[in-house]
């Protein structure tokens, strides 16, 4: 078990005053068996005129900011967190016998709730993403579930190049094949519609990323600078499991989640609006501490 401090740090500048819309956080993380909040802290400048909690359709915790007749040049979120964490090692995924060997069908009780997350979200007319993902199957012959995932996860790594981009919204799968590089939420979605092709129920996961091996370390940070994104995949036996392309990582281990969602677009740490003109807006600077006690 390791205890956690994250800060999340977005702030928006514009060149004058304007308005300020609603906007969308998407920064508390779940109670669950592997993350045990200790406490939270949202801080937002100037405060908004209300502030509301709900839940959407994934059961993820969102905060909504309205700014009513409230104007000016900066704009400020600052989300904290300490939680416990308790991630599973890679090696102590077990499936249920029959999903342990692809190809495999998820049970009749299971495909209603998991099949918006089978299906294909983009279009691959050519079905090259198709084509990519098949190429780690054997044809005709069997192989470990397990291994499948991990060799995709493993590749993308290999294959492609990382590219920060500061660009809202996620590049089109096929537009990351071609280019043969992206963010990481690229990869992310890029390996979600690769295994749905596979017939795997999968979704897109936004959190952050650690560094285990910095635990103990004099300063105790152990990871920042950015959220995250990554990928989770529905296996019998083991349910919802952690795959990060970006880092060819299995397993939760590196990794705070914080929303899970069908679709890139529907996990986006922070959206909102504004009233002025495009020339308005200068920047938006994001900073991710994430210090281990």
């Amino acid at each position: 078990m390791t205890t956690l401090s994250v800060v999340h740090q977005t702030r928006y500048r514009y060149a004058r005053p304007v308005q300020f819309g609603e906007h969308r956080l998407m920064c508390r993380p779940r109670d669950s068996h592997d993350l045990r909040l200790l406490d939270t802290a949202l801080a937002i400048e100037p405060a908004p005129s209300r502030l509301r909690w709900l839940h959407d359709a994934f059961g993820n915790s969102i905060a909504i900011a309205a700014f009513e007749n409230i104007s000016g040049a900066e704009l400020l979120f600052e989300s904290r967190f300490r939680a416990e964490h308790y991630p599973a090692p890679a090696a102590q995924i077990e499936l249920e016998p029959y999903a342990a060997v692809y190809p495999f069908h998820y049970t009749a009780e299971e495909m209603p709730d998991l099949t918006r997350t089978v299906e294909r979200h983009y279009p691959d007319p050519e079905r090259k993403v198709d084509t990519w993902a098949r190429s780690f199957i054997d044809s005709g012959s069997a192989c470990a579930t397990l291994g499948l995932l991990t060799d995709i996860t493993v590749a993308i790594h290999e294959q492609f190049s990382y590219a920060r981009r500061e660009e809202m919204g996620t590049q089109p799968p096929l537009q990351t094949l071609e280019l043969g590089s992206g963010s990481c939420r690229d990869f992310a979605l890029f390996m979600m519609e690769a295994v749905r092709s596979l017939g795997f129920a999968a979704r897109f996961v936004s959190g952050y990323l650690y560094d285990q091996e910095l635990i103990g370390a004099q300063a105790g940070i152990v990871g920042g600078g950015a959220t995250h994104a990554w990928v989770q995949v529905y296996l019998p036996g083991a349910g919802w499991i952690e795959f990060d392309p970006t880092n060819a990582l299995v397993g939760g281990g590196n990794l705070i989640r914080v929303a899970v969602a069908r679709d890139a677009a529907q996990a986006a740490p922070l959206t909102g609006s504004y009233t002025g003109t495009p020339a308005d807006f200068l920047e938006m600077a994001v900073a991710v501490t994430v210090t281990a006690e």
